[in-house]
C-alpha cells in the first residue's frame, strides 16, 4: 500500500474518529517524512483525541522537530549486520529482521526510518542469515523483528521456524511483536501452530498503556498462551503517555492477568522527531522507584538504555545501593534507609 494511500484512509479514520484540525492539519508535512498507519482497533481503542493511545499513532507536527543528538538508527543495528536483515550484537543471539512491514506505525518508533521501505526479507538475504547462523554456533537465541514479524502470514512463518529449527544450536525464537494488541485477529489458529515446535517460542508483546488492553486482545493473547506459548511484555516510557507510576501500575497488572509477564520498560531511543516524547532517566527512575512498593517483583520489568551507537542495553533502575565506607547504605521501598555489611572474610 503506497504512502499516498495510507495517507488517505489515515485522514479518513481520523476525520470519522478524531475531528481535530490541528491534527489533520499536520498528517501531510509528518506523512513526507514519516510513514503512517492505524489499524481499525487501535482507532477504536482512542476515547478522547490526545489520549494514551492517539497519542503513539496519530501524527503530530512535534515529530518534525528533529533535535542534533537524534539519529536515523539510534541503536546501531548498522554497526553489527554481518548481512542485510541480521544484527549480531552479543555472542549468543541475533536479531533477524524478517520484515519491514508493520500493523501500526508507532510514533516514537526507532526504526521509522527503514520501516515500510519494503516488506519481507527477500529470500537470498534469508539464506545468508541462516548461513551466518548456522555457521555460528555460539547463537543459541534467534530474535525475530522487523517491523513486525507477525505482519507475515502464517505460512511465511511457518518456513523461517521451521528452517531455523534445522540450525541445532538455535535453542530459542523470540518474536517481538505488535500484532496480539494492534490487530488481534491476525492471531489466527493457523498463526499459532505456525510458532509451535522446536526452537522453543517466546512472544514479546509490545504494549504501553493499559487501554491498549482490548477485549479482542486480551482473547489473542489466551489464544497464545493456549497454544503454550510463553508471553512477554516490552513498553516504551512515554511522555504524556505512560510517564505516570499508576498508568504503568494498571498495565502491568492487566499483563499478569492474562499471563504475560512484564519484561522491559525501554527508555525512549533518540530518534528523529520524538523529543516530545523523551522523560529524563531521572523521571524514569522515579517512576520505578514508586512502582517498587506498589507491586510485587513478577510485575516489575526492567528499566533499560540502549546505548546509542550499537553498545547493547543496560538497566537504568533506581540505586537502592551506595557504598559507605566498608559497608553499604540501602534504601527501601519507602525512601527510608539501613546499612548492611558484607560478610567478613
Amino acid at each position: 500500500m503506497t504512502q499516498v494511500r495510507v495517507l488517505q484512509d489515515v485522514k479518513g479514520l481520523l476525520a470519522a474518529n478524531l475531528a481535530v484540525p490541528e491534527q489533520q492539519s499536520a498528517l501531510e508535512a509528518v506523512a513526507a517524512e514519516f510513514r503512517l498507519r492505524i489499524t481499525p482497533a487501535m482507532l477504536g481503542a482512542i476515547v478522547e483525541a490526545g489520549d494514551g493511545i492517539a497519542r503513539q499513532f496519530v501524527p503530530d507536527a512535534a515529530e518534525l522537530t528533529i533535535r542534533p543528538e537524534e539519529l536515523r538508527d539510534p541503536i546501531g543495528d548498522g554497526t553489527y549486520s554481518p548481512t542485510r536483515g541480521l544484527t549480531h550484537r552479543y555472542p549468543d543471539r541475533v536479531i533477524l529482521a524478517v520484515t519491514h512491514a508493520c500493523e501500526v506505525y508507532c510514533r516514537f518508533c526507532f526504526r521509522r526510518e527503514v520501516v515500510g521501505e519494503a516488506a519481507a526479507l527477500p529470500e537470498a538475504d534469508l539464506e545468508a542469515s541462516y548461513a551466518y547462523i548456522a555457521a555460528n554456533p555460539a547463537i543459541w537465541e534467534v530474535i525475530l523483528t522487523g517491523g513486525d514479524p507477525l505482519s507475515l502470514s502464517p505460512r511465511r512463518i511457518a518456513s523461517i521456524v521451521a528452517r531455523l529449527s534445522e540450525i541445532p544450536h538455535v535453542q530459542i525464537l523470540r518474536f517481538h511483536t505488535r500484532v496480539p494488541v494492534v490487530a488481534p485477529e491476525r492471531i489466527s489458529a493457523e498463526m499459532v501452530a505456525a510458532l509451535q515446535g522446536r526452537p522453543q517460542s517466546y512472544l514479546v508483546i509490545h504494549t504501553n498503556h493499559p487501554q491498549e488492553m482490548t477485549v479482542a486482545a486480551k482473547a489473542a493473547m489466551a489464544r497464545l498462551s493456549a497454544g503454550g506459548m510463553p508471553l512477554l511484555s516490552q513498553s516504551v516510557l512515554l511522555r504524556g503517555v505512560n510517564d505516570d507510576a499508576a498508568v504503568l501500575e494498571a498495565l502491568f497488572r492487566e499483563l499478569l492477568r492474562n499471563r504475560v509477564t512484564p519484561y522491559y520498560l525501554h527508555h525512549c531511543d533518540l530518534a528523529r522527531g520524538t523529543s516530545h516524547f523523551r522523560t529524563t532517566i531521572a523521571e524514569g527512575q522515579a517512576i520505578m522507584a514508586a512502582l517498587r512498593g506498589r507491586m510485587s517483583g513478577i510485575g516489575l520489568p526492567t528499566y533499560v538504555l540502549d546505548i546509542p551507537g550499537g553498545f547493547g542495553k543496560v538497566p537504568i533502575g533506581p540505586d537502592y545501593v551506595q557504598a559507605q565506607g566498608s559497608a553499604h547504605r540501602i534504601t527501601d521501598w519507602q525512601g527510608k534507609t539501613h546499612i548492611y555489611r558484607d560478610p567478613v572474610r
